[in-house]
């Protein structure tokens, strides 16, 4: 009887003490079924300082290490323009890189996945092989939401195919000027226009629910991306159109002329909003808490998280990069969540921990943005899908996508010009005529033809760096 009592107290020793392992193990951010919001608040209370400002930092692919991503508990890793794993590198290719990547994410103390991020702004315009779509002032053209909807979709798809969750896209600037270097990148000079072009958002996002609360950010399913508006805000308005430069125009004229395409997208579910190099009326967008936290985020409820654009706050001071501390305090205070440093790491790292540890920056600052950040990866199934596979890569280039960019071509096409007159039109052309001469430096060369951010960020001239069709319409 003994030796029955003592073979029971350890059963039920071992009991407890498998329970007692289970529940230490149990965390609610690891669950799928608790709420989004529950999840968020768990791993937040679970996370040191320099893990939350680790969140925070946006670093580029060609200085990320698996170590680094491990031992700082980045937040997400790019791909500037022009950045590859490798040379015409293949959908298996980027997909094993991000994966590497990943996987140093997943090996840190809380195992938060790092969301890798890349520009696709008219198609996924960085990958050798992709399908290139016409850019937004053509596709503005079209005057079809709908067809800008179908362009979203495919080109998720052909992000997805290797391996990346999120693009920059889309730019929703109101171009006013056309001197403007950047004028290809809008959709129109008409922000009624834009806002109708909004509609990429729910082609690259997934259509949201009727009942998704506004500015929560909705990204639906493994087939779609987050997306980022861009540029917050008036990027479009500068003076004289040169870029990065100053809009001069009171309140009145921000709201009724830049403002309303980033409403539309923020009742669409966007995921994260980009600020803008600009200035508005001489206050570096950057540094700017009045619109970045007050009007963004506080009157049009945007729940998702901002992102700075390429060494934004760098730029906050002329020069750039003059008093860094300075930088960090302004754009994290304006209301920046995540950084795109890309490259000076550790010295945003060390800036941003000595303000919060001498109260320069509160702690409630860095949980707002930490927060915002975790919200947009609980809500894209990040947690549950941190590593991408092969089952998209056939997506990408498709025969079904070059399809749609070919009608996206012909519904883009604008006449600017029908011959010397009226009574010597050039079009429509005689069906007879043997022949058509196609001159000029475009006439032969894809790199032109696809324009900027194609390949390269600039673009590029020849028909070496991707693979394309000339067809005449």
């Amino acid at each position: 009887m003994k030796t029955v009592r003592i073979l029971m107290r350890a059963v039920l020793l071992g009991m407890v003490s498998l329970l007692s392992f289970a529940n230490a193990e149990y965390a609610k951010y690891k669950d799928p079924k608790q709420p989004v919001a529950v999840r968020v608040k768990d791993l937040l209370g679970r996370m040191s300082l320099e893990e939350k400002i680790g969140q925070m930092v946006q670093i580029d692919r060609t200085i990320a290490t698996v170590q680094f991503l491990k031992d700082y508990s980045i937040g997400s890793v790019l791909s500037g323009g022009g950045s590859t794993p490798l040379p015409q590198a293949s959908a298996a290719d980027w997909i094993n890189m991000i994966n590497d990547f990943q996987r140093g994410s997943l090996a840190s103390r809380l195992g938060i996945p790092m969301i890798y991020g890349i520009d696709a702004v008219h198609g996924h315009n960085n990958v050798y092989n992709a399908t290139i779509f016409p850019h937004n002032v053509g596709l503005g053209a079209t005057r079809d939401p709908e067809l800008v909807k179908r362009i979203g979709a495919a080109t998720a798809l052909e992000v997805r195919a290797t391996g990346i969750p999120y693009v920059f896209a889309p730019c929703i600037a109101v171009c006013r000027d056309p001197r403007w270097g950047r004028c290809y990148e809008s959709y129109s000079e008409d922000h009624k226009i834009v806002q109708e072009m909004t509609d990429v958002i729910l082609g690259l996002q997934g259509d949201p629910p009727s009942n998704l609360r506004k500015g929560v950010p909705y990204v639906g399913g493994k087939d779609k991306v987050a997306a980022c508006a861009k540029h917050f805000v008036g990027d479009g308005g500068t003076t004289n159109g040169i870029n990065e430069n100053n809009t001069v125009i009171d309140m009145h004229g921000l709201l009724s002329i830049h403002m309303p395409a980033y409403s539309d997208s923020i009742i669409k579910g966007v995921s994260t909003i980009m600020v803008s190099y600009s200035s508005w009326n001489g206050e570096k967008m950057h540094a700017n808490r009045e619109l970045v936290t007050g009007f963004l985020k506080g009157t049009l409820k945007f729940k998702g998280f901002v992102i700075s654009d390429w060494q934004g706050i760098d730029r906050i001071t002329s020069p750039p990069h003059s008093n860094y501390t300075y930088s960090v305090q302004a754009g994290i205070q304006a209301g920046i969540d995540m950084v795109m440093i890309p490259f000076n790491l550790t010295e945003f790292i060390d800036d941003l921990t000595d303000l919060v540890k001498n109260n320069v920056i509160t702690m409630d600052r860095i949980d707002d943005a930490v927060g915002r950040i975790l919200l947009v990866k609980f809500s894209m199934g990040l947690f549950e899908n941190p590593l991408a596979d092969l089952s998209l890569v056939n997506e990408l280039g498709s025969q079904a996508h070059r399809d749609l960019a070919r009608e996206a071509v012909r519904k883009s096409l604008v006449l600017l010009k029908n011959g010397k007159n009226e009574s010597h039109p050039l079009i429509p052309l005689p069906k007879k005529a043997p022949k058509i001469l196609v001159a000029g430096s475009h006439a032969d060369n894809l790199g032109y033809q696809c324009g900027g951010w194609t390949i390269n960020w600039q673009g590029f001239s020849g028909n070496n760096y991707t693979r394309g069709t000339f067809f005449f319409t």
